[in-house]
């Protein structure tokens, strides 16, 4: 505690100059985490909303935990409506967009290091594109280009002699159409932190790679790859947080339809709360992914040490 004290008063200056940028986090992040985290303890809905919180909180033997045991307490994988299937249905999601991302990133990361590739720069331009431009004008796009009568995608396969697909009447169908925007908004990234990476590699060890005999497939697995990872693996956990959370393509682009079929925890929380008006139950559900999100968070880090420098 001296040590801290001590601190502060050597650095007051510059803590006077941060005072203002902590005192905007703490109003748009802490105090309204605070808030939705005392609010998922309350039966806090429409009919009640305004009142005062303290009354309600004075009767938390009464309510407590209810919201929680009410969302965990049903195990179904058949009710679309169901917290587990929601939450499965998200994880696949994930896991799939996750494997795109990277595959594709990395893919493309390494035909751009290569330095015989002619137009490199304007390439790189082009591809980062879909990521610098606004998401929910992406999924505007894609929404509009899997429709029935008149998108792109089903003109594209009448082309080839496929009737139009219904894209959003099926939750396969309109599942693979929230996973293709997604992808298409998500690989940009990825392929930035890896061709970052890649040219942080010396040549030399692909030359002292050559001289020893090794494949070009021997030379990703024993120099690339190794080297490569360190970086990746934050921001396949960056990557990961984001998808598990991406609203704005479930919500834009199917709507979570049909019938809820492809809705996300982050999209379910969100109708629970400004169409149902559940403020109380919302904010739980909003918990239990923060919750999950943590553990997955705090577990990564810990299994890939992934805040490990490249060479230590």
């Amino acid at each position: 505690m001296e040590r801290f004290i001590d601190t502060f008063i050597e650095h007051r200056l510059a803590y006077a100059y941060i005072l203002p940028a902590m005192f905007g986090v703490f109003l748009l992040v802490f105090f309204p985490f605070v808030y939705g985290f005392l609010i998922g303890f309350t039966d806090y809905n429409l009919t009640n909303f305004g009142g005062d919180l303290i009354e309600y909180f004075s009767n938390f033997d009464n309510y407590g935990f209810n919201n929680f045991i009410n969302i965990l307490k049903v195990v179904s994988f058949r009710d679309y409506s169901n917290f587990y299937f929601t939450l499965t249905h998200t994880i696949l999601w994930t896991v799939l967009n996750l494997i795109f991302h990277v595959g594709i990133g990395v893919a493309l990361a390494l035909i751009l290091n290569d330095i015989r590739l002619r137009g490199r720069t304007i390439f790189r331009i082009l591809l980062i594109l879909p990521w610098a431009i606004p998401n929910y004008i992406t999924a505007l796009i894609w929404r509009g280009m899997f429709h029935k009568q008149f998108g792109a995608v089903n003109g594209f396969l009448e082309l080839l002699g496929i009737e139009p697909i219904s894209w959003f009447t099926a939750p396969v169908t309109a599942f693979l159409a929230n996973l293709a925007t997604n992808v298409w908004l998500g690989f940009p990234f990825m392929m930035i932190i890896a061709l970052g990476a890649l040219q942080s590699i010396p040549r030399e060890l692909y030359e002292a790679s050559a001289i020893d005999g090794s494949s070009k497939w021997q030379s990703f697995w024993n120099v690339t790859f190794p080297l490569l990872r360190p970086a990746m693996v934050p921001a396949v956990i960056l990557g990961t947080i984001w998808t598990f959370n991406q609203f704005n393509v479930i919500y834009l682009v199917s709507g979570g339809g049909p019938d809820g079929a492809t809705e996300l925890l982050i999209t379910d929380a969100y109708k629970l709360a400004f169409e149902q008006y559940r403020y109380g139950y919302a904010a739980a559900y909003c918990i239990i992914i923060f919750a999950v999100l943590l553990t997955y968070g705090i577990v990564t880090s810990r299994v890939t040490r992934a805040t490990k420098g490249v060479y230590e």
